[in-house]
């Protein structure tokens, strides 16, 4: 795997020559829509919407999953067409029937699951479609490259033109989505979650980036499930709440709170459930663990009913341990011991026997088959326990019900295929789809990735429920106050290595923040 370097810190490098100007008017309503409504299946999901969305402004979307966001965006980029109601773009009414329409309009969309093809370069991901010719017939490889790094470069990544999409970390992939995305030279910009696996850092980048593109003129809907993050960098905010137009208002005269307040329709009690005291007894132990070029001496240990954190920057190393973990990544040395007991895991199948459970923070890459309807995602990996030989499939029902039934998963039925669920609701399965194997340490990377604060206090109380019945998790995240509000302890990595191990009454944010960058290192 590509493995990210260290970067100076130039200041941002701007597209002078490339970034288009549009005339700025900051009256002038670029997009405008009357009685949007979206039914399937007779079901409405978006409900009469009007709004008006000014040129050159960045203007956020809220709401919690299943609140109908994505499908508003999804009829402005043309993957759907509204059952009732009208678009009017630049002053005129349009009928955005596909996204080759929508993208000959200047609309262009960085989706919130990647729309990348593995088996192609960056550069080639980034030009396709549209690629540069050289003459009549032949692809200009080059200006393609040179144009692919300078994007890149805007973004402070060091992602090479030439590299393989399926080499890239999940931030990396989120990058390569935004280059895509900012070379199109959109009138509108449609960003579906774009900061959710990124760090600090990064987002700072990308909002820089953004405001020089609305300065440009460029119209920027932001989707995002980060209050604060909507607060900091949208000019306005519209609210949707099971498909209704609850409210669209200043940012500056709206609280975090009463967003959130607005969300859910009520008011949101403690968001994190309390933290419970472990056992001494370590369920799992892992000794000076080696993966070739990724990892290095890795050393720590989990106790019974206790929640582990990995906390880290990008490319630290913590979703390639997991994978070690769990047989994907083969290990050079080292050991690994479950209830004191030598355990060899060389594949996934031999983590399932061991009692190991792994949430991927790629759903739909590695979690979900969004293809599959939810009962079948639910049973995949413990699908043998339904074989009597045949499938049980009544059994499987029962059991898919009572999940759904536990989660909150809002679907129509189990035999809905999950890719028709939100992002909320599908992380949810996979949640449920690694718990039917019935676990004794669950390892659980980035379980709130995409999701709304709703979903994210629910998220939370099914790990905590999870510990207090004996389950020991480890919990993977670039949300500090996930690490802080839920973890017993927290392993601090950088690099591929472990630079410190903070116990409850150490850790803060700054602490952990002076491991994650190698300010101070030691166990």
């Amino acid at each position: 795997m590509y493995q990210e370097g260290r970067l100076p810190s130039p200041p941002l490098c701007y597209r002078r020559e490339s970034l288009r100007r549009y005339d700025m008017n900051p009256d002038q309503i670029l997009v405008k829509t009357t009685g949007i409504t979206k039914r399937f299946s007779g079901v409405t999901v978006l409900n009469k919407i009007d709004v008006e969305i000014h040129q050159g402004e960045i203007f956020g979307i809220i709401g919690e999953n299943g609140a109908g966001k994505s499908t508003f965006i999804k009829i402005l980029n043309g993957t759907y067409t509204p059952t009732e109601g009208q678009v009017i773009f630049d002053g005129k009414p349009v009928q955005i029937r596909d996204t080759s329409t929508a993208k000959r309009l200047g609309i262009s969309t960085i989706p919130q699951e990647f729309n990348l093809i593995n088996d192609l370069n960056v550069y080639e991901n980034i030009f396709l479609g549209k690629e540069l010719l050289k003459g009549s017939f032949l692809l200009n490889k080059k200006q393609m490259q040179d144009r692919t790094r300078q994007l890149l470069g805007e973004l402070r990544t060091d992602i090479p033109p030439d590299a393989k999409i399926e080499s890239l970390s999940v931030a990396q992939k989120q990058m390569v989505e935004i280059a895509k995305a900012i070379a199109a030279d959109a009138r509108l910009l449609i960003m579906d979650e774009p900061t959710t696996v990124l760090t600090q850092n990064e987002i700072n980048t990308l909002f820089r980036l953004m405001q020089e593109l609305k300065q440009k003129g460029v119209t920027i809907v932001y989707i995002s499930h980060k209050l604060r993050e909507i607060k900091e960098i949208c000019d306005r905010v519209m609210i949707l709440r099971d498909g209704d137009l609850i409210s669209t208002d200043s940012t500056k005269t709206i609280s975090e709170q009463e967003m959130a307040c607005r969300m859910v329709g009520r008011e949101l009690n403690q968001i994190f459930p309390p933290k419970t005291s472990p056992d001494s007894m370590p369920v799992l132990e892992v000794k000076n663990l080696s993966v070739p070029g990724i990892l290095n001496g890795i050393s720590f240990y989990l106790r019974q009913g206790e929640i582990l954190g990995f906390s880290g920057l990008t490319g630290a190393g913590r979703t390639e341990l997991a994978e070690a973990l769990i047989g994907i990544r083969p290990i050079k040395s080292g050991e690994i011991i479950i209830k004191g007991q030598r355990a060899v895991i060389a594949s996934p199948v031999d983590a399932v026997r061991k009692k190991i459970a792994y949430l991927s923070e790629d759903r739909q890459g590695t979690g979900i088959l969004t293809n599959f309807h939810v009962a079948g995602n639910v049973t995949l990996v413990s699908l043998k326990e339904y074989c009597k030989p045949l499938i049980d499939h009544q059994a499987e029902t029962a059991r898919t019900e009572e999940y759904i039934k536990a989660f909150n998963i809002r679907t129509p039925s189990v035999k809905t295929p999950v890719e028709y669920l939100s992002g909320g609701n599908q992380q949810k399965v996979s949640l449920a789809k690694s718990l039917d194997a019935k676990p004794e340490i669950f390892i659980i990377d980035e379980p709130t990735r995409g999701i709304d604060v709703n979903a994210k206090k629910e998220v939370y109380h099914f790990i905590h429920n999870l510990v207090e019945s004996g389950i020991s998790c480890i919990l993977i995240s670039s949300e500090m106050e996930e690490i802080l509000g839920l973890c017993n302890r927290v392993v601090v990595m950088r690099e591929g290595r472990i630079t410190g191990i903070l116990g409850e009454e150490e850790m803060t944010e700054a602490e952990i923040m002076y491991y994650a960058t190698g300010l101070k290192e030691g166990a």
